[in-house]
C-alpha cells in the first residue's frame, strides 16, 4: 500500500508570491525600457543627423561639444564682414561678450582688388584677428571658418576671382588657427546664398518647425545680386519647372527641425543696388540720365569697368528715371514659358502663404533709413513699397548741393545715385517681383532673439550648417 506524501503541490499564484521580489526587479527596468522605446521616433529614415539634432533640440553624438564656435566670412560686393557665432550643444546661440555674435566690417570688398589678390587677402587680416581672438585657444582647432564670396566676384571677368580666393585660402592656412576645409573659401552660389538668409531669419524669429505656411519669405537686396526664398507647398513644387542645364533648381528641399520645406529660391545675378546702377546707366550710354541728381557730371566704377554718370541740366525726373529702371530690369527679359513669371523670365515659385509675410533685408533697409521714413536705430520697420516710391520722388527733386545738406547720412559717393536707388528698389518690388504697392513688407536689419538683435544675414544660416557638420 502506497503511502501518501505529506508535501503540498505549489500552485503557480503561490510561486508568484513566493518570487514576488525577485520578479519586481526585473520588471521594472523592461518597463522603463519599453517606455523610452515607445516615446522614440519610429523611423530616422527622412532625416539626417543634423536635422535630428535641430528637432529634438540635442546634437548628435558627434557633435556633443559644451562650447562650439564658427567664423563667417561675408565677402560681398561692397565691402567685407565677419561674424562669429557661439552654441550650445543644443544648437541655440550663447553669448560673446555679452552679444550674440561678433559684428564687424570693414570697405571696400574683394572685388575692389581684382588686380592684387594678396592685397585682398590680406584685407581680411584684422577681421580675422579680432575673429580668432574671442574664441578659446583650445576650441580653435575645431572652429570651422568659411569664406563665402557673393555677387561682387562672380561679376569679375576672367581668372581675377579664382586668385583672390587662392590668396584667401593661403592667408588662412599660414596665419590661422581656425578649422578651414578645403571647401571654406568659395563663391557662393545664389541658390546657398537665398536659402541661408531664409534659414537665418525663420531660425531667429522661431518659425523653424513650423507649418511652412507659418514661415517668412526673404528678399535680400545686396550690391550685385538680389535674391528672393520662400517656402511653398509640396503641390507648388512638384509643378516647379526644370531649370537650364548647369542653373540652379527652383526649389530646394531641406530638413529642419522634423519638418520637410521646400523653399522656392533663386538669385538674380546683375540686379543688387550696385550693379543695378551699372545696369541703368548702359542705358543711357554716353548720355546724360535721367537718374542722376542735378549738378553731378562724373563716372560709376563697378567690376572694374566705368559708366557715364551725368544729370540732365534740368535735373532728375521720376517718371523717366523709372521708365529707365524698367529698361534696365527688362534688358536681358527672356519670353515667359510659364505661368507666373518676375522679371527675367524666370518662375516665381508660384506665390502662397509662404510668401504672404515678407521680409526684406540689406540695402533695402540702409535706403529707407538714409532716405529718412525709417529709424535707423530700429531693428525692423513695416513698410510698404509706395514709400520707396514717395521718398524717390522727393530725392529726385534735390541737386547735388542740396542733397548733402538734407541726406546727412548717405555717403558722399552714393548720393548721386539716392534718386536712382529707390525709383530701382521701388521698380524691382513692384514690376520685378510683383508685389502690390500697398502691401505690407517688413525692413530687417537685425532680429530679436533671446532678448539680444541678431544681425539678419546668410552667415548664421551657413554657421548653423557649419557646425552641426564638425
Amino acid at each position: 500500500m502506497l503511502k501518501r506524501s505529506n508535501v503540498r503541490t505549489e500552485s503557480f499564484s503561490d510561486k508568484i508570491y513566493k518570487y514576488r521580489g525577485v520578479l519586481f526587479v526585473v520588471s521594472v527596468p523592461l518597463l522603463l525600457i519599453t517606455f523610452v522605446l515607445y516615446l522614440m521616433p519610429a523611423s530616422y529614415s527622412n532625416e539626417s543627423v543634423e536635422d535630428y539634432a535641430l528637432t529634438h533640440r540635442k546634437m548628435a553624438p558627434i557633435n556633443k561639444l559644451s562650447n562650439s564656435y564658427a567664423v563667417i566670412f561675408d565677402a560681398g560686393s561692397s565691402g567685407s564682414r565677419v561674424h562669429v557665432f557661439h552654441f550650445d550643444q543644443n544648437l541655440d546661440l550663447v553669448s560673446i561678450d555679452g552679444e550674440l555674435e561678433l559684428f564687424l566690417q570693414i570697405k571696400p570688398g574683394l572685388s575692389a582688388y581684382a588686380q592684387d589678390p594678396r592685397q585682398a587677402a590680406e584685407s581680411l587680416v584684422s577681421l580675422l584677428d579680432k575673429a580668432e581672438s574671442v574664441v578659446p585657444r583650445e576650441l580653435r582647432s575645431k572652429t570651422p571658418v568659411r569664406v563665402g564670396a557673393t555677387a561682387g566676384l562672380r561679376a569679375l571677368e576672367g581668372d581675377a576671382s579664382d586668385k583672390i580666393l587662392q590668396a584667401v585660402r593661403d592667408l588662412l592656412k599660414d596665419r590661422s588657427l581656425l578649422k578651414a576645409e578645403a571647401d571654406a573659401v568659395t563663391v557662393l552660389d545664389g541658390t546657398q546664398e537665398g536659402v541661408y538668409q531664409w534659414v537665418t531669419i525663420n531660425y531667429l524669429l522661431g518659425n523653424l518647425g513650423k507649418d511652412y505656411s507659418k514661415t517668412v519669405g526673404v528678399v535680400d537686396l545686396g550690391g550685385g545680386s538680389v535674391q528672393m526664398a520662400y517656402a511653398i507647398s509640396e503641390t507648388d513644387a512638384d509643378k516647379a519647372p526644370k531649370s537650364l542645364d548647369g542653373a540652379d533648381p527652383y526649389v530646394k528641399e531641406m530638413f529642419l527641425r522634423g519638418r520637410k520645406y521646400y523653399v522656392h529660391v533663386h538669385s538674380y545675378l546683375r540686379y543688387g543696388l550696385l550693379a543695378a546702377r551699372a545696369e541703368i546707366l548702359k542705358v543711357s550710354g554716353d548720355s546724360e540720365n535721367p537718374c542722376i541728381l542735378a549738378g553731378y557730371d562724373g563716372f560709376y566704377k563697378y567690376g572694374g569697368k566705368s559708366f557715364k554718370a551725368s544729370a540732365y541740366p534740368s535735373g532728375a525726373s521720376l517718371s523717366e528715371c523709372r521708365s529707365t529702371a524698367l529698361q534696365a530690369l527688362r534688358a536681358n527679359e527672356s519670353s515667359c514659358t510659364y505661368m507666373k513669371c518676375t522679371f527675367g523670365g524666370i518662375w516665381n515659385g508660384g506665390g502662397g502663404d509662404g510668401q504672404e509675410n515678407l521680409f526684406v533685408a540689406s540695402f533695402f533697409f540702409d535706403r529707407a533709413a538714409e532716405a529718412g521714413f525709417v529709424d535707423s536705430k530700429l531693428p525692423t520697420a513695416t513698410v510698404r513699397p509706395v514709400n520707396f516710391k514717395e521718398a524717390a520722388k522727393r530725392a529726385c527733386e534735390k541737386n547735388i548741393e542740396d542733397a548733402k545738406s538734407t541726406y546727412k547720412h548717405v555717403d558722399e559717393g552714393n548720393l548721386p545715385y539716392l534718386c536712382m536707388d529707390l525709383v530701382y528698389q521701388y521698380t524691382l518690388l513692384v514690376d520685378g517681383f510683383g508685389l502690390d504697392p500697398q502691401q505690407e513688407i517688413t525692413l530687417v536689419k537685425q532680429v530679436k532673439y533671446n532678448g539680444a538683435l541678431v544681425e539678419a544675414a546668410w552667415p548664421l544660416g551657413s554657421a548653423i550648417e557649419a557646425v552641426s557638420s564638425v
